[in-house]
């Protein structure tokens, strides 16, 4: 029997449940999908993209896009795709990389790329914005591919490329078993069923959007509010409509600015989720207090997709990300992989069904991440508590070594977080000639309102933190730098700032 991860997402029965409706009303049956993912499937074939060939794809987050992406698992395809802010010169890096047998992008991208700038035997493709294209024309025309391409559970089902903020991107590799595994997990986590209706406003290039929510969804039976982008507005007039809905925090906070959210918004819904960065305990309290409804924090990474969860039923502690997934473990070690008491910061390491398969071309680096008794090791500073609740305290490149002191940057946040007028804040470390690193806080002040002064900010946070966890310089921006999920791009502000001590610029 195969294990390919389409005839889990799409069973051939009840052909006319409803899937996805569009901002524009356009009503989606899993027929339709499934007649779609079919021509689309069929027309990879005629392109020449057969069972493990790469498919990458930079387009437009539209119904018939996450189409496309089902067609690539039916036709066994590996399925690459791009963040649609990447430039000509970091999509090129990665098909250079992935060696992909097509492109699909936009008409600018792929005009911008040239012939030159597509690697050897890759056919470049149409699919613009509002999902026009000629790759689009072309599978209408054709007869649906009639039979899902039989994989293993180990073989390939997408590469998705790491952010390459501390160098060069890595393409992870997901095997079917591993997205069935997540999908699986978090239905009954979740409480999912197929009466739900998931609200949905996170782009699909991203594990979050595509194989957290679209792939849970599609797994249960539920259907989709497919919104195009996320805006407080969109949300608030489709709230009615779900019961679902899962977010990152800076469409939290946002949506806290507008005077409409409120209780009776919010009444028909039975989840709102979060994650792929910390939310602060700030607005995690003050959602609930606005809507009656606590949020549920989750933790995943791009190699594991989801790790852990706040439970359905019971404590969703501020700050903690719940526990592992039935069938994970997960541990705490120190710089020598020994492990850690319980309560002690140290990297969080796991291992089971969820973690990826390796990096594309880079056994090195998977190496590197992997510990001599087959843990992942992720980079995350963490503590886990005696019942075996997960706290992310941070990355562990983010965090600050001030005058031979560990500084948390997360803790810093938190406490920033409660300061009035302050909406959002990232704290790093720059070069300093006497601590060797100086802890400097970049906040970002309300809408409408002046920043609170650097010595009121300082003061506040001496009541609470350690005098070397203070920043000794206070910096605010009107907006932090962030990515398409909203996470802050610390590595940024560390250039940006990189002389606040006297130090050289970056």
């Amino acid at each position: 029997m195969s294990d390919n991860l389409y005839d889990r997402l799409c069973p051939g029965s009840t052909p006319e449940a409803p899937v996805f409706r569009a901002e524009d009303g356009t009503r989606w049956t899993r027929a339709d999908v499934a007649d779609l993912a079919g021509r689309f499937a069929a027309f990879l074939g005629q392109a020449g993209a057969g069972a493990g060939d790469r498919v990458a794809v930079q387009v437009e987050k539209s119904p018939e896009a996450v189409c496309l992406y089902l067609a690539c698992l039916k036709a066994g395809a590996v399925y690459v795709p791009l963040n649609t802010a990447y430039t000509g010169a970091e999509v090129r890096r990665i098909l250079d990389d992935a060696r992909p047998r097509l492109f699909v992008g936009g008409a600018a991208m792929i005009a911008a790329l040239g012939a030159e700038g597509l690697p050897p035997d890759c056919a470049a493709l149409p699919l613009d914005a509002r999902a026009e294209g000629s790759v689009l024309a072309a599978a209408r025309a054709m007869p649906p591919l009639a039979e899902t391409v039989p994989l293993g559970g180990d073989d390939p089902a997408a590469i998705l490329y790491t952010s390459g903020t501390t160098g060069r991107p890595k393409g992870a590799v997901l095997s079917h078993a591993n997205l069935l595994f997540s999908a699986d997990s978090l239905v009954p986590l979740w409480g999912m069923r197929a009466d739900d209706v998931l609200l949905h406003a996170l782009p699909v290039f991203h594990a979050h959007g595509l194989f957290i929510a679209i792939n849970t969804a599609l797994r249960v039976g539920a259907s989709t509010l497919f919104l195009e982008r996320f805006t407080p507005d969109a949300v608030i007039r489709t709230l009615p409509d779900a019961t679902v809905f899962m977010g990152v925090p800076t469409f939290y906070g946002r949506l806290l600015a507008d005077p409409r959210l409120d209780a009776g918004l919010c009444a028909g819904m039975r989840l709102f989720t979060c994650g792929s960065a910390p939310l602060s305990a700030a607005v995690h309290e003050a959602f609930r207090a606005r809507t009656g409804h606590t949020i549920l924090e989750r933790y995943g990474l791009t190699e594991t997709t989801i790790v852990a969860s706040n439970p359905l039923d019971g404590l969703r502690a501020p700050g903690t990300v719940g526990y592992a997934l039935p069938g994970v473990d997960v541990a705490v070690r120190d710089r020598d992989g020994r492990p850690l008491p319980a309560g002690t910061v140290g990297e969080l390491v796991l291992r089971g069904p969820n973690v990826f398969q390796r990096y594309w071309n880079l056994p090195e680096a998977t190496a590197a991440a992997t510990t001599g008794d087959g843990f992942f090791r992720t980079g995350d500073l963490a503590t886990i508590a005696p019942d075996g609740r997960i706290a992310i305290v941070g990355r562990a490149k983010d965090m600050i070594i001030s005058g031979g002191y560990n500084v948390y940057p997360q803790e810093v946040e938190t406490a920033l977080s409660r300061i009035e007028g302050i909406r959002d804040s990232a704290v790093i470390g720059v070069p300093h000639p006497d601590f060797g690193e100086g802890v400097v806080a970049v906040i970002e002040p309300e809408e409408g309102r002046a920043p609170p002064a650097a010595d009121v900010i300082v003061a506040r946070l001496a009541g609470e933190l350690a005098r070397y966890k203070l920043p000794k310089v206070v910096v605010s921006m009107p907006s932090l730098p962030r990515n398409a999920l909203g996470k802050v791009q610390k590595n940024d502000l560390r250039e940006i700032h990189r002389a606040a001590f006297g130090g050289e610029a970056g």
